[in-house]
């Protein structure tokens, strides 16, 4: 298996790059997101995912780790191709796929092109117990309009409690202490779950 390729940009297209590393190009398909990282760029280190089939051997290349990592948590899920998670990923950050998995939200994933119902459904189903157990998770939640709320939450949600019992908990917390911190939100949660 290839890890990663690094060597000189030959040809870049928000669907494709070449890499050219030993007198080699790598033809390897990318996300709009990859795309946006690599436009500047002279020489790269992108990650990569192998698809080898009878009929054809394909790179899926990323920037960063965690890009791959949510990459190959999308293509496990039944219904969802090598090019389907591709266009997730075009359509949102990795950290917001991860969001919308944790949120439940259907209407994020409906919204990309060739993804219905049931497969946004399953995606979420399939994926919610995966998801924030990754290298992603670290960065996940690191919005700048994140609310106290939002934050303290996503803490919890990280250190495996519930979510749904989690944010009542929360939100019942915010109204009894309207100025609490984020940590002593976090801190007081910690001592009831």
């Amino acid at each position: 298996m290839i890890d990663y390729i690094h060597g000189k940009i030959t040809e870049l297209t928000p669907a494709f790059v070449v890499v050219e590393t030993g007198g080699i190009g790598y033809f390897i398909s990318i996300s709009l997101n990859t795309y946006t990282q690599l436009n500047s760029l002279e020489t790269c280190k992108i990650f990569v995912h192998e698809v080898i089939r009878e009929d054809a051997h394909s790179l899926y290349g990323f920037f960063t780790k965690s890009e791959r990592e949510i990459y190959q948590l999308l293509i496990s899920v039944s219904g969802i191709g090598p090019n389907t998670a591709r266009m997730i990923l075009s359509s949102m950050l990795p950290n917001e796929v991860e969001m919308c998995i944790l949120a439940n939200d259907v209407n994020a994933f409906k919204n990309i092109k060739g993804i219905g119902l049931k497969t946004a459904q399953r995606i979420i189903v399939d994926l919610k117990d995966k998801v924030g157990k990754s290298e992603i998770s670290d960065n996940i939640f690191v919005l700048p309009n994140n609310t106290k709320k939002d934050e303290s939450l996503s803490a919890l949600v990280m250190l495996g409690f519930n979510k749904k019992n989690s944010e009542k908990l929360i939100d019942k917390l915010i109204s009894e202490k309207p100025n609490i911190t984020v940590e002593d939100l976090i801190k007081e949660a910690l001592k009831t779950l």
